[in-house]
């Protein structure tokens, strides 16, 4: 089975040694996503509800260079500082997502790199 490395311009470049989300067979494994500006790659102000859609338009980004969209997302991760967040994080991915909703987790952490309050990651099958 191949692999391939999605990288889209309109989503922050990796922090690290990782890539923006990897296709193997038709599948596509993204990495999580914090709420990084793409352009400065520096953590976008506002409160949660900013911070997650941020963190799903850069999912968005990424999904489109890989030929595919969040309608295709079939797991989300979602990993939160506080989950008092937790309504407000739903309400968002509301905004982003339809029926039939992707399986997801969302699970509480210490902390999350460069200060954000809430990391994405997911798993996309192409048709």
């Amino acid at each position: 089975m191949s692999r391939s490395i999605i990288h889209s311009e309109q989503a922050p470049a990796a922090i690290g040694p990782y890539s923006q989300a990897v296709r193997a067979g038709n599948t596509v494994y993204f990495s999580g996503q914090i709420p990084l500006d793409p352009a400065s790659g520096d953590l976008i102000e506002g409160d949660i509800s900013a911070q997650a859609r941020r963190v799903f338009d850069n999912l968005t980004a990424v999904a489109k260079t890989a030929d595919g969209s969040l309608a295709q997302f079939v797991r989300v991760g979602i990993y939160v500082t506080d989950l008092a967040n937790f309504a407000a994080v739903n309400a968002v991915m509301a905004e982003y997502f339809q029926q039939p909703y992707p399986a997801r987790s969302t699970i509480e952490v210490s902390a999350l790199p460069k200060g954000a309050q809430v990391e994405v990651d997911a798993i996309m099958v192409l048709d």
